[in-house]
């Protein structure tokens, strides 16, 4: 089965053929800048011929350019994998969330319209993949579309762990709860503790990134998350303040600050950007912080201090700990910020190897021989998880 995953970002599309159930990646594409006219960036490359290619300085106004472009690529005599986009068999999307709809849909109107009824709740994710699936619809029509909702993985965490105290008459008519995210994620950690390990597990999942997040996951099934109904909470992000007392922002409106003035600062400018000061990535941070920046390392420590609370939680939730395990951008690459949370948990029965953690493979251990708790850093692969969703749903 020939599954196409397309990523849409805010800005970027990319792309990935996979020939299913082998997993085999025929082809991989990225387009960076989406929206300018003179500054857009394409790379591309062909597993099955080796041909590459790699533009800069592109024309890509919108996301139909951008779709047009890869297909073009992808059926090319000299560099394509396919000779027609007729034998793609289904194109999934890392979809977000959607009213009503939290598992693996195929996109009908119902379901996009469903997403267009919280374009509020993820703004700066909900309307570029609804332009998407619908350039893919009119450009392939009568190809299967199907959308692996973030929200998907967390649809088994009990109902007394994803209700708000709220009035109950929100939950029913606005669906108001803890919904998670990242679940194409921490889906596919699961799935590879599971074969490495055997089927039973108490496992957390860190996905560390400009957005982040922690799952509780016992057996394979997601138990409880970080994140709630929107992406606006849990650890502090890259730009996103994450979890923070509500009544801050009718305080902030008694002060005068304007309620598009506050959403910007919690959303744009908060986060480990608002605490440093410096920058939103990480390793901006780390560097500043190492150069003796307070607020730099401020930032790092409450990130970090985050993190340490959410373990603590979910370990409690789980009633002990097999296996933690670092993935995203952040979990991957900063020993930083694994070495500092770790040596918080070694009461939870963590040890950490601190040769292990500052260096070595991409995907290894990090936890001493005699640890109680291994730890491990596993490289994130969502859209194998989307394609293997998708096989699972929908194979004929």
């Amino acid at each position: 089965m020939l599954i196409l995953v397309c990523n849409v970002g805010s800005t970027s599309l990319k792309y990935k053929l996979f020939n299913m159930p082998n997993t085999d990646i025929l082809v991989e594409a990225k387009i960076e800048r989406v929206g300018s006219r003179d500054s857009a960036i394409f790379s591309y490359r062909n597993n099955l011929n080796g041909a590459r290619e790699d533009l800069t300085g592109l024309c890509v106004p919108s996301y139909t350019e951008g779709i047009n472009l890869f297909l073009k690529y992808l059926t090319d005599s000299r560099t394509g994998a396919l000779q027609s986009v007729e034998q793609i068999d289904a194109i999934g999307f890392k979809t977000v969330i959607a009213k009503g709809y939290y598992g693996i849909h195929e996109l009908t109107d119902e379901v996009i319209a469903a997403m267009e009824a919280y374009n509020s709740v993820a703004p700066a994710h909900n309307p570029p993949y609804i332009e998407a699936i619908r350039k893919f619809r009119e450009i392939l029509p009568g190809r299967l579309l199907v959308g692996v909702f973030e929200t998907a993985f967390h649809t088994t965490i009990p109902l007394e762990r994803k209700m708000y105290a709220i009035p109950y008459e929100w939950y029913e008519k606005y669906g108001i709860q803890r919904l998670g995210f990242h679940g194409a994620s921490h889906g596919f950690i699961s799935r590879q503790v599971r074969q490495r390990y055997g089927e039973k597990y108490r496992l957390i999942s860190c996905h560390l990134g400009g957005s982040g997040s922690l799952c509780a996951i016992e057996d394979g099934k997601s138990v409880d998350t970080s994140f709630g109904f929107s992406l606006q909470t849990g650890i502090p992000h890259a730009n996103r303040a994450g979890d923070m007392d509500s009544y801050i922002i009718p305080f902030l409106l008694d002060q005068g600050l304007a309620l598009d003035e506050i959403l910007k600062g919690i959303d744009k400018n908060g986060g480990m950007l608002g605490v440093s000061g410096v920058s939103n990535d990480l390793r901006d941070i780390e560097e500043a912080a190492a150069a003796g920046n307070v607020r730099a390392q401020l930032a790092i420590d409450v990130f970090c201090e985050s993190i340490v609370k959410y373990i603590g939680a979910f370990y409690a939730v789980l009633g002990g700990l097999d296996y933690l395990v670092f993935t995203g951008g952040i979990g991957e690459n900063s020993a930083t910020v694994r070495g500092k949370v770790c040596r918080r948990l070694a009461h939870l029965g963590i040890r950490l190897d601190e040769a292990a953690n500052a260096a070595g493979p991409k995907d290894r251990i990090v936890s001493t021989g005699d640890s109680p708790v291994k730890v491990c850093i596993i490289p994130t692969n969502e859209e194998i998880g989307i394609a293997q969703d998708i096989l699972d749903n929908f194979a004929r």
